[in-house]
């Protein structure tokens, strides 16, 4: 099969279109054969050996933890999905080694779900990682109708995800982003304010006696803006800072494979409450320029690779 592969760390060069035996199905697991993946900034994080210290990692590595695609195979003991399923997943394992882009992935049952109806194979494949970490960050701090939520980063591809997720249960959703992102917020449901100095006096205009629930998808001074803005009896979470939970007593969230919160996710996007936004898609030959997309910071929705 073909597949994208690197042998050492390093920048996207050390990217290469490689033939690879066919993944083995282990008696939990199917063979998927991959419509599409996308791409996350871990996966150019780990490729770079930032996250050599956290994740065992086996080369040759095929990256990419993003997938949607149809079962071809099925594992010895996997009632849940049949050949010719369309699913969806996020297929983190272990270690790092057999990923996503390539023409067929093994995954655990665990990390996989039924693909929306109503999305493409594209659009599918972003909304994993990025939804399930919206999603689980949301559920640990128990948003629900009438609460006041504050998301750093609204506009990032965790953060369009939570305002969503957070509009469909009924809260309240202030964003912080760039003017440029204000009217696409907006679109979302959220009300945007612009971060960086006087964050706490734009937000505090908004939301007076403070907000409820803080979701940090990315901001340099959560511990004191948390501090200013945060109603009594509320909590927080970020992904980026541990201080969330260790200074104020909230929550530090590392997205984990769920079938039940994929399921979720799909839910809500065939209902039609889940926008999912692809800023480019790349032929899997492309990966490398799809990794230097993602690496610029500059992308507003997920890029795609097309397999």
């Amino acid at each position: 099969m073909r597949a994208i592969t690197y042998s050492r760390y390093g920048g996207s060069d050390v990217l290469e279109i490689t033939e690879q035996p066919t993944p083995k199905v282990g008696p939990d697991s199917v063979l998927v054969r991959v419509r599409a993946a996308s791409v996350n900034p871990v996966d150019w994080k780990i490729r770079a050996g930032y996250l050599d210290q956290v994740m065992d990692v086996t080369f040759p590595v095929v990256p990419g933890w993003d997938v949607a695609g149809v079962v071809e195979r099925v594992g010895l003991d996997t009632p849940e999905l049949k050949v010719g399923d369309e699913v969806f997943g996020y297929v983190r394992k272990d270690w790092v080694q057999g990923g996503t882009f390539a023409e067929l992935v093994s995954a655990p049952v665990r990390t996989l779900a039924r693909k929306p109806a109503s999305l493409t194979f594209e659009e599918a494949a972003a909304v994993p990682l990025a939804g399930l970490t919206a999603y689980q960050s949301i559920e640990r701090t128990g948003v629900r109708a009438g609460q006041t939520v504050l998301v750093h980063a609204a506009a990032g591809g965790v953060g369009q995800f939570a305002v969503q997720i957070a509009v469909a249960r009924g809260a309240r959703v202030i964003g912080t982003a760039s003017e440029g992102n204000h009217a696409y917020l907006r679109d979302l449901g959220a009300e945007p304010v612009t971060y960086g100095d006087g964050l706490v006096e734009r937000v505090r205009a908004l939301a007076p006696e403070g907000v409820d629930v803080v979701l940090d998808y990315g901001t340099p001074d959560l511990v004191a803006t948390t501090r200013a803005l945060l109603a009594t009896g509320g909590t927080v979470a970020s992904i980026t800072d541990a201080a969330a939970r260790d200074e104020l007593g909230g929550h530090y969230v590392w997205v984990r494979p769920s079938t039940a919160d994929l399921t979720a996710l799909a839910e809500l996007a065939d209902a039609g409450r889940l926008r999912v936004d692809v800023a480019q898609v790349f032929d899997l030959a492309d990966a490398a320029a799809a990794h230097d997309a993602s690496a610029t910071g500059h992308v507003r929705g997920k890029v795609v690779v097309r397999v």
